[in-house]
């Protein structure tokens, strides 16, 4: 029997009615003394930082759309309004503005955590155990903020991690201290991850398991927990290639059993799978965390380039690559829930499926808010992949377990699927296209192929021209070794004033 789903929002909620006083720093100049000085200060500091969550440079737009439009993902359309067409035609500059806002987005978020966490270093030598309890959560939080926030500057700035040769390797700039930023000058790899895994650590202390952990009900949070941390340490591991590691983390997430697969064929009504249901509603039993938005209150378009739809016509910027719609089984059901057939209204009249996935929340369209999806940053079906690429990846690997872990997302997610099999020979093939069938445009892709080209399991992609697209663009072959798989470092934070800050590959 399928255990209801329990919706935390106790303090997300409030972030979507109110405005953080956090929401002035760093960029306002107001007097430290001046700002939390209170606990209830501080939770709405917390609320500040969720609220900015929305941001549509990061998870409800930028970071999650580019790196897969970057990659082999989808084509430009004919006629496309050239929305983050730089970025499709790998034509990246220093100075491009979706390079510019991703990278000071996330640090802007850094520099809020780093504010509430100085103040609340204050506030702990002043409160009496309860408060300080409740200081412990707002800490758990905001350094989970900033370990995500620093691995996703790591994901687009900074080359895939070699354990052999991570310390000689550019990183990101690391500010831990707000009234302190000390010197603008990149870390290397090595100690970049490193204070990732510090600030999961210290987060992991202050943000405690369930209670109750015989709870029947599954969890589909609006704010960080524990499961968030465990399965942010996994993706890092993952990244790191500490496969061992990798390992530990998604089973604690996976064996919680706080988080269920969506069913594509349990029914949550006579129509709608549990699994429609996660991308028409945004509610799922498999969802570790998500942006929260309301619908006075929310962040970008996921969807909007996909359809561009106006209550008239559809007119897409982007569609789905052919190969990857290739890639799914007739048994599949996930392609008729992310891909639906439409008609263009371009003159060339293409007609294509077109990403249902993001079409939008439909509580949201019935207020003619079109395409507005929020963003599931961490979900189960992610740690599942994780543990089975790390046991295949490991220097005794285990195939079977992978197999195992694949066997029970397929099964999740086809009408029939009996199991996985997987060996040295075929390993590869099946986990990475199964990361493409069920991560897509959630932005993966081009991270994957980074980590994969260093490890010389990929030679980068190549784009093969499909039916009405634009040329430049769509005859397009990337090696590995490619600079612009790394972002480059914003122009303007070279040249601030007394900047160090060393410029990547793709700089020059």
């Amino acid at each position: 029997m399928i255990k209801k789903i329990k919706i935390y929002i106790t303090l997300a909620a409030v972030a979507f009615s109110s405005v953080s006083c956090l929401d002035k720093y760093p960029e306002d100049a107001i007097p430290e003394g001046d700002a939390i000085r209170t606990v209830e200060e501080a939770n709405q500091a917390v609320i500040g930082i969720y609220a900015y969550m929305k941001n549509p440079n990061l998870y409800s737009g930028l970071l999650t759309l580019l790196p897969d439009l970057q990659a082999d993902l989808a084509y430009a359309v004919e006629g496309y309004t050239n929305t983050y067409g730089n970025i499709w035609r790998w034509d990246i500059l220093p100075t491009n503005t979706e390079v510019e806002a991703v990278y000071g987005t996330l640090n802007a978020l850094i520099g809020k955590c780093n504010f509430l966490l100085e103040r609340i270093a204050v506030l702990e030598q002043e409160v009496d155990d309860e408060d300080y309890e409740k200081l412990q959560q707002f800490k758990g939080e905001a350094l989970f903020a900033r370990a995500l926030s620093y691995s996703d500057l790591i994901k687009m700035y900074c080359k895939a991690y070699d354990p052999a040769t991570a310390a000689d390797e550019l990183g990101v700039v690391l500010v831990s201290s707000y009234s302190n930023a000390g010197t603008l000058k990149r870390a290397s790899l090595k100690d970049s991850y490193q204070f990732v895994l510090d600030d999961l650590a210290q987060s992991a202390t202050c943000l405690k398991p369930d209670e109750n952990e015989n709870d029947e009900s599954y969890y589909d949070t609006l704010y960080f927990t524990i499961y968030a941390v465990n399965a942010l340490y996994a993706r890092v591991y993952l990244n790191m290639q500490e496969w061992d590691k990798a390992i530990e983390y998604a089973s604690k997430v996976i064996d919680s059993r706080k988080f269920k697969l969506s069913s594509t064929t349990e029914m949550i009504d006579s129509e709608t799978s549990y699994y429609q249901y996660m991308w028409q509603y945004d509610h799922s039993t498999e969802t570790i965390w998500k942006v929260g938005f309301t619908t006075t209150s929310y962040g970008g378009s996921l969807g909007q380039i996909f359809f561009n739809y106006d209550f008239n016509s559809f007119k897409p910027d982007y569609v789905p690559a052919e190969w990857v719609l290739n890639l799914y089984a007739d048994t599949d059901l996930r392609a008729t829930t992310f891909f639906q057939f439409y008609r263009t209204g371009y003159e060339h009249g293409l007609q294509w499926p077109l990403l249902a996935k993001y079409f939008g929340n439909q509580e949201f369209y019935e207020q003619n808010i079109l395409h507005v999806t929020m963003p599931k940053v961490f979900r189960l079906s992610e740690q599942y992949l994780i543990r089975a690429e790390a046991y295949c990846q490991k220097s005794n690997p285990e195939y079977g377990k992978g197999a195992n872990d694949l066997t029970t997302l397929r099964q999740a997610r086809y009408s029939n699927y009996g199991s996985a099999s997987l060996t040295e020979e075929n390993w590869f093939k099946e986990i990475s296209e199964e990361r493409v069938r069920e991560l897509y445009m959630e932005g993966f892709r081009l991270n994957d192929l980074k980590r994969w080209g260093q490890q010389g399991l990929v030679d980068g992609f190549t784009r093969k021209p499909q039916a009405n697209t634009i040329a430049v663009g769509s005859s397009l072959k990337v090696d590995a070794s490619n600079p612009l798989f790394v972002w480059p470092i914003p122009q303007h934070e070279l040249d601030l004033p007394g900047s160090q800050v060393e410029p990547n590959e793709s700089n020059k």
